[in-house]
């Protein structure tokens, strides 16, 4: 056989070595690039690797008004803290002394009203109340009321403040930065867990770059971080409720009020009727918590 001959056999070996080995490369790409797409796709929907939840001690035990519907709960220095109460024809804000739970000071709020968060920025106070768009301002020295404002929110549940925003909460996943001066909303974000909008946002405090929201009809606290929404942790506190439950206060309502001593390094919490306030400290949770424990016992 000639040269001439061998070459279209030669040809055409050459053409399928080609082919086979663009064949591998291209499915090698595709595998890559499925794995990536599952993989952004399994982290959207799965926090797990990332998940941070925390469990708590009991460091004090103060005794608490088990009258006060409690809706917003902000410390004030010197061993006081300042508290908004819920109801109608119930509703006050009030100045107590941590250690002895006594009522210092309060200023009963209109009947028609029903008071709901409540956060401390400078000297005055700041409270919004429940299916309405309306707050009002306190002077934190007599609890006077100093004025009245209109607030963007679809309705007023809980408030926190950084020293220059104020944070809110409307009962939604939705969290609100708010100009302290308009009350014009500057920035929202909508706030998830594992692809779920985590509802009824409650009662919110402000603690070292985070905003910590009470979620309603749950024994959960959730970090977010107020810069892009994204949450930070869980702080799981189901053993106050049931502590109380057991030693014989059936008449409780929900886990709802955090409060922080930034002097002090003093976590707060109480709930609505509480006899107690508890001060808390926070360690890693001993037992593993998946994406799914979580959706069960804190998205409500």
């Amino acid at each position: 056989m000639t040269a001439r001959n061998q070459a279209p056999t030669s040809m055409a070996t050459f053409k399928h070595f080609y082919l086979r080995k663009l064949f591998i490369l291209v499915s090698i790409i595709l595998l890559v690039f499925v794995i990536l797409v599952l993989g952004v796709s399994s982290n959207a929907r799965n926090d797990d690797h990332s998940l941070q939840v925390y469990g708590f001690e009991i460091v004090n035990e103060f005794p608490h008004d088990p009258g006060a519907f409690t809706q917003g709960l902000v410390y004030a220095g010197k061993d006081t803290f300042f508290e908004s109460t819920g109801l109608y024809e119930n509703s006050s804000v009030r100045r107590v002394a941590v250690k002895t739970g006594k009522v210092e000071l309060l200023h009963k709020m209109a009947d028609s009203y029903f008071g709901e968060g409540l956060t401390l920025l400078g000297e005055r106070l700041f409270q919004v109340t429940w299916l309405t768009k309306i707050g009002f301002t306190y002077d934190r020295k007599n609890l006077q009321k100093l004025g009245q404002f209109t607030h963007e929110m679809e309705d007023g549940w809980g408030l926190a403040t950084d020293g220059k925003i104020i944070y809110g909460s409307d009962g939604t996943s939705t969290l609100y930065e708010m100009d302290p001066q308009s009350l014009k909303v500057r920035r929202k974000h909508v706030i998830k867990f594992n692809g779920l909008k985590v509802r009824y946002l409650n009662e919110l405090e402000y603690i070292e770059g985070e905003i910590w929201a009470n979620v309603w009809k749950t024994d959960c606290i959730v970090r977010i971080s107020p810069d892009n929404g994204k949450i930070l942790g869980w702080i799981l506190l189901p053993t106050l409720r049931e502590g109380l439950l057991a030693a014989g206060y059936t008449g409780i309502d929900v886990l709802n009020g955090i409060a922080w001593d930034a002097h002090k390094n003093r976590i707060f919490v109480t709930g609505k009727w509480w006899p107690k306030l508890y001060e808390i400290k926070l360690h890693p949770a001993k037992k593993h918590y998946s994406g799914g424990d979580i959706e069960q016992l804190c998205l409500a």
